[in-house]
């Protein structure tokens, strides 16, 4: 069932890009996991609207298991970067082949 207007959650929270404090209600939940359907046992971040207007809104499917399949133990954040640069050209190249 619906809940009604006036029991909306009139807590304050914090957007965590800018610090500007609003209401619960006005805030977008980010959650960092990339999953805000799965609610278990997790704490949410939250954004002002213009914030979340403002970052990327591109899909992140596959943006995990990449990174698990660059990283190394005791690589530089320079050697990572390369790693990822690589492999996301690359995927570009792949995905120009298939249009």
């Amino acid at each position: 069932m619906w809940r009604s207007g006036r029991n909306r959650d009139r807590r304050m929270v914090v957007c965590i890009a800018c610090g500007e404090s609003l209401l619960r209600e006005e805030a977008r939940e980010y959650d960092k996991e990339g999953d805000r359907w799965n609610r278990a046992d997790k704490e949410f971040e939250y954004l002002c609207p213009d914030c979340d207007d403002e970052r990327c809104h591109q899909p992140r499917n596959g943006l995990e298991s990449l990174i698990t399949a660059i990283e190394g133990d005791g690589l530089s954040q320079e050697e990572f970067l390369e790693r990822y640069a690589d492999a996301v050209a690359e995927d570009r190249a792949d995905a120009g082949d298939r249009s």
